[in-house]
């Protein structure tokens, strides 16, 4: 009597005389596949996996949504069973085979291979069974690696499915203007090499996250962010020239009327391509002409004590700032950087705001009532309150202007702690040690060094000439903080 189970379990016993029916009952891959425990958790693997992909598939072609979370179980999760299913399965059937030979010998399972002929109906029965599993399995992988890869290039995983890690930048970026801009445009961009770069770049930043040791904040700016040429100057064309453009901006002093001031701005934005003119105003820097190249003295890009300037005639000039302690030869080894886009857009999708100009706008859409008096003043003291979470925001916000405005228009009241709470919702995350001003903008000269990191008057060159702070080669101001300027009511005349 020979005991026969492939897996070492329980089995069926077998005489030398009941060789025959064994063989039969093993005869061909189901039937020794039958045998296998592994193989049987594989081929239930694969079919309860496959069919919750399939039906999960389908609910996203009807509309029905399951959010990221889901995702990561739909296109990740679930495809990576059924390939470990398919797997297991000829794992289990050789592994059945070699124990039972060993346990049978070759009487009952010869080792010779099969003998297929197409004349026989059984056997072209099973070849069309294998072509049609293997076409869906075909499929079903297929459909699951293309809709992984794009799930996991989609904004959504990007900034929700590390929830805490990236909360706040896919709340600045929902609100900015390239919201509809796909993450993985700017973060890898174009062409295989970056794919596996960055996928991989990914797989150890998921180790960061899960092992909890990411840095709060994220820190910037993004080192290994790719060039803004092939980025940014896939939609903005540097060849052209901008001109000039008109800008009204409206702020709000703290007095008891927070009495509106208007600046107004007619901005050079300029440009220009290599060998046209004119070439000029803010984007002169971009001019293909022009390369400037610097040195930052801090991790920030926010101290900026060298700079050169290499014209289209080749020539280059160096600019020194008077406070700069460095040498030639500490200027000759420092990293260099040559300037694009993002040296001055550099929060082109993710830009918090200071308080100041967050309730300024928020004030002059209408979502702060100026009839409640001292009302920039008695915001912006309850946004820069000390709060560890954005509960305890909410909770406190609300407290210091119901403390405050009690004797107020109810409605009004309720209107600015709901403004108010906004505000401090999309600009500050405790749980990420992002404050007020964590992350600087670049952009104008107001709220943050930006322009005057290099444009402050005080960087020259060996032969006396300077980095211009001249407000006009920027800029044109038509009204400065001026209360119902003129200006305004010549262009509504106009109009």
């Amino acid at each position: 009597m020979v005991r026969l189970h492939p897996d070492g379990g329980p089995g069926v016993t077998s005489s030398g005389h009941g060789e025959g029916s064994l063989r039969k009952k093993l005869r061909g891959f189901l039937g020794l596949l039958l045998w296998s425990r592994l193989g049987l958790a594989g081929l239930l693997l694969t079919i309860v996996s496959g069919t919750l992909f399939l039906v999960l598939c389908v609910s996203d072609v009807v509309g029905i949504h399951t959010g990221p979370y889901f995702g990561i179980i739909q296109f990740l999760l679930l495809p990576g069973i059924f390939a470990f299913g398919l797997l297991l399965v000829p794992f289990g059937y050789f592994r059945a085979r070699r124990r039972l030979r060993a346990t049978t010998g070759s009487a009952v399972l010869p080792e010779t291979f099969p003998v297929i002929d197409f004349n026989n109906p059984r056997h072209r029965r099973n070849a069309l069974i294998l072509i049609v599993l293997t076409l869906i399995n075909l499929a079903i992988l297929g459909m699951a690696t293309y809709e992984g890869i794009e799930y996991t290039e989609s904004s959504a995983f990007c900034g929700q499915v590390c929830h805490t890690v990236m909360r706040p930048e896919h709340t600045a970026f929902l609100r900015s203007p390239h919201a509809r801009v796909g993450c993985v445009q700017c973060h890898i961009g174009s062409g295989a090499g970056s794919f596996v770069k960055y996928k991989l770049a990914g797989v150890r930043q998921l180790a960061e996250v899960v092992l909890g040791n990411y840095n709060r904040p994220i820190p910037t700016p993004v080192r290994n962010l790719r060039p803004a040429r092939e980025t940014c100057e896939q939609c903005h064309w540097p060849d052209k020239h901008h001109g000039d453009r008109l800008r009204i901006i409206k702020r709000y002093d703290e007095d008891e009327t927070s009495t509106e001031r208007t600046t107004v701005l007619l901005v050079h934005v300029g440009g220009g391509a290599q060998g046209r003119e004119p070439a000029g105003g803010i984007h002169w820097h971009m001019n293909l002409a022009n390369e400037i190249t610097y040195v930052a003295a801090d991790d920030a890009r926010l101290v900026i004590p060298w700079v050169r300037l290499k014209d289209r005639e080749g020539r280059t000039t160096e600019f020194l700032a008077s406070t700069s302690t460095l040498t030639q030869d500490q200027i000759d080894r420092a990293p260099k950087r040559v300037m694009d886009c993002v040296d001055c857009h550099n929060r082109p999708s993710h830009a918090f705001r200071a308080p100041e100009d967050a309730v300024d706008e928020a004030i002059a859409a209408g979502k702060l009532d100026r009839r409640l008096p001292f009302l920039k003043q008695q915001v912006l003291a309850a946004l820069k309150g000390e709060y560890h979470s954005a509960a305890e925001a909410a909770a406190g916000i609300r407290t210091a202007l119901e403390a405050y405005y009690k004797d107020q228009n109810k409605d009004a009241l309720e209107a600015a702690v709901r403004a108010a709470t906004e505000i401090h919702a999309a600009n500050v995350f405790p749980e990420m040690r992002i404050g007020w001003g964590a992350y600087p903008n670049n952009i104008g000269h107001q709220f943050y060094p930006g322009c005057f990191r290099c444009h402050d008057g005080d960087h020259r060159s060996r032969d006396g000439r300077e980095i211009s702070q001249d407000c006009d080669r920027c800029h044109s101001l038509l009204a400065v903080e001026e209360v119902d300027p003129p200006i305004l009511k010549q262009m509504s005349a106009q109009n």
